[in-house]
């Protein structure tokens, strides 16, 4: 690793020079209008391949591109499938930016710029590792794969026909994903777990219009005040889900992973201060630590209806609605779920009220066997990279390809985080640690040399 290092020394400057190439095109997939910034983006990408050397090829799909390339097979050693995505989440509110959110821009140590850990910087150290492993010793030790795709913060839509088309090709022992965060700075960590999601809107209709209050308050169902009282009783006062069965499948935490958490040193009064409450709350029962990350929840992301302008309108909405999720633990179904949700909301609609579930979309969650070698070599990997062994954490998000590519390749993931989780991601001032960026390029190029030593 020495000629490696001395090469990823040499080569810092064009390494942050490349990733803020990448970060001044503003993918967002979620905006039609920028459909040719995300072909411009993938086209970098694919540039950046073929200046390796390897097989690329850009994919056409019903969506924006996928970028696939793969180095020369080398037999009797694992085969790993690099996952990332070059589109990013829109801006907005573009006031609340420092710095303009594509205009990278480099401030304390940091890159700040929309895209700078989710996901084009933390992809983009496992291109720059293999560049460095080509310049000095010539050849890899194992076969890289990659796919990077444009479509991961609109759902991946076209990722599971493609996975499905090209099983063979894509056939490999291991995936790598680096799309996580660390625990904290100066303690990278390997994530083994993730939950999933189950995400619906619901729409409840009362009379054929808005209506006055005083006239007909009292005699008519308010669709705004039943929709309260049905959010409000899908979670008691201790933190339960009071859907019928939802707890039925969960896998709960052995005594082993909870002395695990326990270790971390997690400090709650920092964590307080970093997203500014004055206190936490929960499922009654766990830890801080054990809710964000193994705990089913319940949140309401929105809520509409009625009047919200300035002063008062003394108006009975004829209609009301709400988006809201449940994150899943482990074994835990999207669709058994939703059944029992409906089931619980129909039960609790009142005469006068027609309602409507619409199911968004929905992930089981994840659970990677720690007793593993592929564990094992990544841990290596990026003590050799950071100088520090990873911990062991979960994380309370969810990444759906993961479950994909479980079922299409029967294959695990390593998610490997080089981010931090006060990155900003999805919010304004993304940020990017620079170290962190060549450290993770360093685990990168050690990884597939631990890889490589494990053998068939």
């Amino acid at each position: 690793m020495d000629d490696i290092q001395q090469y990823l020394e040499q080569h810092r400057e064009a390494f942050e020079d490349d990733l803020c190439d990448l970060l001044r095109i503003p993918s967002v997939s979620a905006d039609s209008r920028h459909r040719d910034d995300l072909r411009q983006a993938a086209n970098w990408v694919f540039g950046q391949f073929k200046s390796l050397g390897l097989a690329a090829e850009l994919v056409e799909t019903a969506g924006h591109p996928i970028v696939y390339a793969e180095s020369p097979p080398v037999d009797g050693v694992p085969t790993v499938l690099v996952y990332g995505h070059y589109d990013v989440q829109p801006p907005d509110p573009l006031d609340e930016w420092i710095s303009p959110p594509f205009e990278p821009t480099k401030r304390d140590g940091n890159v700040y710029a929309r895209g700078a850990t989710d996901d084009k910087g933390q992809m983009l150290t496992h291109v720059k590792s293999v560049q460095a492993v080509l310049a000095t010793a010539g050849k890899l030790p194992i076969q890289i794969k990659y796919l990077i795709e444009g479509e991961e913060e609109v759902g991946s839509a076209n990722i599971e026909p493609f996975l499905e088309s090209r099983r063979e090709q894509l056939a490999c022992d291991v995936i790598v994903i680096s799309d996580t965060s660390q625990f904290g700075p100066g303690r990278p960590a390997i994530t083994y777990g993730l939950r999933g999601i189950a995400y619906y809107e619901l729409r409840l209709t009362g009379p054929k219009q808005d209506l006055h209050s005083g006239t007909f308050g009292g005699a008519v169902t308010n669709p705004l005040n039943t929709m309260a009282k049905m959010l409000a009783a899908l979670v008691d006062n201790n933190g339960r889900i009071q859907i019928p069965g939802f707890y039925g499948d969960v896998v709960e935490l052995t005594d082993a992973e909870r002395e695990q958490f326990a270790a971390l040193s997690f400090n709650e009064a920092s964590f307080m201060k970093q997203i500014g409450v004055g206190g936490v709350s929960g499922e009654a029962g766990f830890t801080t630590l054990e809710r964000r990350w193994a705990r089913p929840t319940c949140d309401v992301h929105g809520f509409w209806g009625g009047y919200s302008g300035e002063g008062a309108k003394t108006v009975l909405p004829c209609r009301a609605g709400a988006k809201f999720s449940f994150r899943l633990v482990p074994n835990q179904d999207p669709k058994k779920i939703g059944e029992s949700l409906e089931q619980m909301l129909r039960s609790l609609c009142p005469p006068g009220i027609k309602l409507e579930l619409i199911d968004l979309h929905g992930a089981p969650g994840v659970l990677v066997p720690l007793d593993n070698p592929f564990m094992s070599a990544a841990a290596k990997a990026i003590e050799r990279g950071f100088g520090t062994a990873p911990v062991f954490i979960r994380e309370g998000g969810s990444i759906p390809i993961v479950n994909a590519f479980a079922e299409k390749l029967g294959a695990d993931t390593l998610l490997l985080g080089w981010g931090l989780d006060d990155d900003n991601t999805h919010s304004p001032n993304e940020k990017f640690c620079l170290a962190d960026f060549h450290r993770g390029i360093k685990a990168s190029a050690a990884l597939w040399d631990e890889l490589g030593k494990l053998g068939a």
